[in-house]
């Protein structure tokens, strides 16, 4: 089949490496704009292409970066390369009607859980967030709702009691692009057909914000736990010591409460433990504002909590 591939950041990678070893036939990518990036003024910052723009660059394809995909250039464009298909990885925009209706077969999108659990933005976060065992990805055809098209495929992953978001999203992007390939393969050949999605057992996965990424040590050690996993590495869970933010890594729960209250520091030589509900938790790593990631007893040994001082 004739493919436009969309897909904008690092996650989309692994399919498009398994799509352009494929028997299809990659005609060019679909991604977001450039997007200024660095530090100060205009004159120190620079234009940062996507991942996915840059895979295309390296192995020759062309590039469509519209600002909008509703915009008639490029749906010309489109119509111009006459796709058979349109894969989708993390694209990042909504797609309207006009280039929905192009390719004969639709755009296939491959998202990180089953469906019809955590549609949206953030599958991956959420699912880690919620303490879920077991999540997945699945292919569907999409169509003008939020993740609500008729399921091509699905496999299954289990969630493993340290995983962040980012580990669990690097395998699921790994197995997934092996689901998108193979549902491509299927429609071409006529061997998969799409089947609705059951109208039970949806939940929405809207994105994290950074606001949400503060933890609560009120909570049991378990959700802190969970929260802090769930937004590792984005958008980085984070609480407060002193009045200046302090980025966090993956906690421990400890088995007892180490006589701590809710938001309550202890340090010793080899470790930082901080009191939650009805328990306590150790640090792994911690990042103070302007600096870089440490272990928390080397943090604590510069910052020297006093007895009975508290984060957040």
């Amino acid at each position: 089949m004739r493919l436009v591939f969309a897909g904008t950041p690092e996650v989309a990678l692994p399919a498009l490496d398994a799509i352009a070893a494929s028997r299809h036939e990659l005609l060019a990518v679909l991604t977001r704009p450039d997007a200024r990036a660095g530090r100060g003024g205009r004159e120190g910052r620079r234009n940062a292409r996507s991942a996915v723009a840059r895979w295309a660059d390296e192995h020759g394809v062309p590039v469509l970066q519209p600002a909008r995909p509703s915009q008639p250039d490029f749906l010309a464009d489109l119509a111009g390369l006459a796709p058979d298909c349109c894969p989708v990885v993390a694209y990042g925009a909504l797609l309207p009607k006009t280039a929905l209706d192009v390719p004969r077969l639709g755009w296939v999108n491959l998202h990180f859980s089953v469906l019809p659990a955590w549609r949206g933005a953030a599958p991956v976060q959420r699912s880690v967030m919620a303490g879920d065992e077991v999540t997945g990805a699945t292919t569907f055809l999409l169509e003008e709702g939020l993740d609500t098209g008729p399921v091509l495929g699905v496999l299954t992953e289990t969630i493993r009691p340290a995983d962040t978001a980012g580990d669990l999203l690097e395998r699921l992007s790994a197995a997934g692009a092996g689901l998108l390939v193979a549902s491509l393969d299927g429609l071409e050949d006529g061997s998969v057909v799409p089947v609705p999605q059951p109208t039970d057992g949806v939940s929405i996965a809207p994105k994290v914000t950074v606001e949400e990424a503060q933890v609560d040590w009120r909570l049991p050690g378990f959700t802190v736990d969970r929260r802090i996993r769930g937004c590792t590495p984005a958008p980085g869970a984070w609480t407060t010591f002193r009045g200046e933010r302090l980025k966090l890594g993956p906690v421990r729960v400890l088995p007892d409460d180490d006589g701590l209250q809710p938001a309550e520091v202890r340090a010793t030589r080899d470790a930082v433990h901080v009191g939650v509900a009805a328990g306590a938790v150790a640090l792994g790593e911690v990042q103070p504002a302007g600096k870089r990631m440490l272990p928390a007893s080397d943090w604590a040994r510069g910052a020297r909590p006093a007895v009975g001082e508290r984060l957040g």
